[in-house]
């Protein structure tokens, strides 16, 4: 069975194969009465033949991927749309072509504007999917000893798995074989991509500990299909593991790094009960810069303000940019994951809301400011909990 970058592959070549040999065809004199060309029958049949595998090819992608819609447990992101419609599209003009050339001969002159349209459609549909495609595939072959289910890697793997803290009842040793390697990359070309695609999985490289617990999260969510078996995860992670290059430290950036993560848990620890405590009290969260000084208390009272006004007033608090706050929020989690996820499961208060950040910044190791976690606090809030967004 062909992979679905090879279908993707030979499904461009075959598209600018007809569209070329269409635009010198359509060069040669056309008897518009008897509605015949004057170019070569070679040339027509050649590029009839194109045509039917390009359709052919159209039918077997969407056998690939029309299944994967109805599965799909989340909402679908915008990249997702959009190869949905231009999918689609791409078969709604081919069966516009075909029912052209079969049945409405006097709409020909649409022919080259129609190969063009399915063509730029085709370009479109393998530029969202296929790089990423490609790039799996790409750590495949070139995963650390070679391909992935080459003997240096089971045995490179067979080296991580104790690391990654799968439970005891997980068989390491049957886990880091080829075949059991081969069907993880079946789990996570198959079953992972019905909640992520490609590019959300691949883009951060993790350590064998930052696979399981990716992996383990993902297998917790609930489903309303059959839910992946522990089979299916332990086999997926120690795939992961194998297609990621070792993430190498010296010593010293080691614990350079782990001071670091300390800093910024404690810093981050320090803004969470500075909005825990502004949540409590139904105030917006204090400005990040308090540089501005209180005032004296030997400044005495003008003539016209009220006697209660020392004692009753609430310090300032700057109300946050409830724009800048979604720009933070998209910016910063989806460096990580689809923000579909927290649409699917999200905070239903302020303090869940803390919790995920902390969630984030502990287990995905997010490098967050004071400042962009009280703005993508302000975010959830606002937009889950409030519902003002």
């Amino acid at each position: 069975m062909f992979s679905t970058s090879t279908l993707g592959i030979a499904f461009v070549v075959l598209g600018f194969g007809a569209m070329f040999l269409m635009y010198h065809l359509w060069g040669y004199p056309y008897d518009k009465a008897t509605r015949t060309s004057a170019a070569p029958r070679w040339a027509m049949y050649l590029h009839r033949v194109l045509g039917y595998l390009f359709a052919i090819t159209y039918v077997l992608l969407m056998i690939e991927m029309v299944p994967r819609l109805w599965q799909y447990q989340i909402e679908f992101p915008a990249r997702t749309v959009v190869h949905m419609v231009v999918g689609f599209s791409i078969g709604f003009l081919l069966l516009i072509k075909i029912s052209i050339i079969r049945l409405f001969r006097h709409f020909e002159e649409w022919m080259p504007f129609l190969g063009t349209a399915i063509m730029l459609g085709t370009v479109i549909l393998l530029g969202l999917s296929l790089p990423f495609a490609l790039h799996e595939e790409a750590l495949a072959a070139n995963a650390p000893g070679g391909s992935a289910f080459s003997v240096a890697s089971q045995e490179r793997v067979a080296r991580l798995l104790p690391t990654a803290g799968l439970p005891a009842e997980a068989k390491l040793a049957e886990l880091a074989t080829a075949d059991s390697l081969k069907a993880g990359r079946t789990v996570l070309t198959r079953k992972c991509v019905v909640c992520h695609d490609l590019k959300t999985i691949l883009d951060q490289p993790r350590t064998p500990t930052g696979w399981n617990n990716v992996v383990e999260r993902m297998g917790e969510k609930p489903t309303l299909f059959t839910a992946m078996s522990e089979r299916d995860l332990w086999r997926v992670t120690a795939y992961l593991i194998a297609i990621t290059p070792d993430l190498q430290k010296s010593r010293k950036q080691r614990r350079e790094d782990e001071l670091a993560q300390d800093t910024a848990m404690k810093e981050a620890d320090a803004e969470m009960a500075t909005l825990e405590m502004a949540d409590q009290a139904g105030e917006p969260p204090a400005a990040p810069d308090r540089t501005t000084a209180p005032p004296t208390a030997t400044a005495p009272p003008t003539a016209t303000a009220p006697a209660t006004t020392t004692a009753s007033a609430k310090p300032a608090a700057r109300t946050v940019d409830l724009a800048k706050a979604k720009a933070a929020y998209e910016d910063t989690c989806s460096q990580c994951h689809e923000l579909s996820d927290v649409d699917a499961a999200p905070p239903m208060s302020a303090a869940e809301s803390r919790a995920i950040i902390k969630r984030m910044i502990r287990e995905n190791e997010a490098e967050l400011t004071k400042v962009e976690i009280e703005l993508c606090h302000a975010y959830l809030v606002a937009h889950f909990v409030d519902k003002k967004l």
